[in-house]
């Protein structure tokens, strides 16, 4: 009997060669990998063709179609290729017109979407999907009018509450053309909640803020990491405050290395030296040199400076640390550019600051590019490029010709800024950790055109910063103690 088993031969998939990106941009060279698997509807065999790539909606994506030549079934399917962010991503999106719905919005597989105006959550899906805001909508009210007629008979009463909500989601598709039009007592709230961080809702106001869209960002629980597969399930807590304990004295060792790695550095900008050290580009994942140098900079503190290039890929990325101790309060500086001298200024805007050009309608919030040391000119050069390459919803067929007009009216007019085409400009650098700086030419005299307020951080500042949970009670104790044994 076995011997009348028809052998399979499986192609085996292919490898990646050193430098080669796994996820790789889509164009016309990109190509699928087919693989031979089994249809679940005849029992026979059919194909798999998987493609990794890349695009501007979802990153790194996993696209899966199969198709049976022998009964027809044909199913497709999208799969996020991103790992877990540092923090989950909760949107919360004001819909009051027809705009509004119109918002392209990226739900991943993880994440949960709910109208609380309506008292309505909807569970992680089964798989992620590229959609809008009236898609999401229509998606539901599908999936609650399903088995209506048979709970009519069976269950009358969920039957009625369950059309009381399909008719509030229904009319929340009547929304007016513009603010305050018929229609507008139908507007509501939609919150998608991502533990992965890997969803994402449509800015219409890009690259500035969107005031009737806000993002969240917070620490996962115990229960969404389970449910993200990166926790055991089954593992007692006793277990897990053991980890915890131990990960508490693994972050001691970690500081003992950090403040080691420092003295290495210091030493060696002492002496002009710059520091090299291996490391995987975050693009292809090929071996590359990470280079870090100390630099002193004059009446304000000293920074590291850290520049990585692969010469596989061509990708190149620069980063500034500063050191020191947390400030007690934060610091706004505020500059207005006159003519093309002020745009050589050196500028240091660190990874915890905001940066605000009203005359450009430029209003980039903390976290934005990082942490950079530059000139003004190379910052707003920087911006602009970033803006560019990275804003997502403004490229290919799914983008409104209107808003790509703004945008692309936007970046000239940031291009002619860096040029020193626009005077005069007023930027604003805001930090909460007091880790800014804009070069003073006068100094050490006053600068005429340049204020700096010095101001108490807010709760909400120390809570983003993850002020509020530090406690160095006992500290030196501990360490004390930690010597002994």
């Amino acid at each position: 009997m076995a011997d009348n088993v028809p052998k399979i031969e499986e192609e085996p998939l292919p490898t990646l060669n050193a430098g080669t990106q796994m996820f790789q941009d889509l164009d016309a060279n990109v190509s699928a990998t087919e693989v031979e698997s089994l249809c679940m509807r005849c029992e026979k065999n059919g194909t798999t063709k998987i493609m990794l790539t890349r695009i501007p909606h979802f990153k790194s994506i996993i696209l899966l179609s199969f198709e049976c030549p022998h009964c027809g079934l044909k199913n497709n399917e999208v799969q996020s290729g991103e790992a877990l962010q540092e923090k989950g991503h909760r949107y919360e999106l004001r819909c009051s017109t027809k705009a509004d719905l119109s918002r392209q919005i990226v739900r991943n597989n993880s994440a949960s979407v709910s109208i609380p105006d309506f008292d309505f959550t909807a569970p992680p899906a089964t798989n992620s999907m590229l959609t809008t805001a009236e898609g999401l909508i229509s998606r539901f009210v599908e999936d609650l009018s399903m088995d209506q007629e048979q709970r009519k008979e069976v269950v009358p009463e969920v039957y009625a509450a369950i059309e009381t909500l399909l008719e509030k989601l229904r009319n929340s598709l009547l929304l007016p053309e513009e603010e305050g039009g018929e229609g507008s007592e139908y507007a509501f709230t939609m919150v998608v909640d991502d533990p992965s961080g890997n969803s994402y809702v449509e800015n219409l106001c890009a690259p500035n803020p969107d005031p009737k869209l806000s993002v969240h960002y917070y620490r996962r629980t115990r229960e969404q990491m389970i449910q993200l597969g990166a926790l055991n399930p089954d593992a007692e807590d006793v277990e897990q405050l053991e980890q915890q304990k131990k990960a508490h004295f693994d972050m001691r060792e970690e500081m003992r290395a950090a403040e080691s790695v420092m003295k290495a550095v210091k030493e060696a900008s002492d002496s002009n030296e710059v520091l090299s050290f291996p490391a995987n580009c975050s693009s292809c994942n090929s071996p590359c040199d990470t280079r870090m140098q100390m630099v002193d900079i004059p009446h304000f503190q000293e920074v590291i400076i850290m520049s990585t290039t692969c010469d596989n890929c061509g990708y190149k990325s620069n980063e500034v640390k500063c050191g020191g101790a947390i400030s007690e309060k934060g610091k706004r500086i505020t500059l207005i550019i006159e003519d093309k001298e002020d745009l050589s200024r050196d500028i240091l805007k660190s990874e915890t600051s905001s940066f605000n050009v009203p005359e450009l309608d430029l209003d980039m919030v903390a976290g934005t590019l990082g942490g950079r040391f530059t000139t003004i000119e190379g910052l707003l050069r920087q911006v602009h490029d970033e803006l560019d390459r990275r804003v997502p919803f403004l490229e290919g067929d799914s983008a409104v010709q209107e808003r790509r007009q703004r945008f692309e009216k936007f970046l000239s007019r940031l291009e002619d800024a860096a040029d020193g085409k626009i005077f005069p400009l007023t930027i604003t650098v805001d930090d909460p950790m007091a880790h800014s700086y804009i070069q003073n030419i006068y100094a050490p005299d006053p600068d005429p055109n340049m204020t700096t307020v010095v101001y108490e951080r807010t709760f909400e500042q120390n809570e983003d910063l993850g002020l509020n949970d530090i406690n160095v009670d006992n500290y030196a104790q501990e360490e004390e103690q930690e010597t002994k044994e």
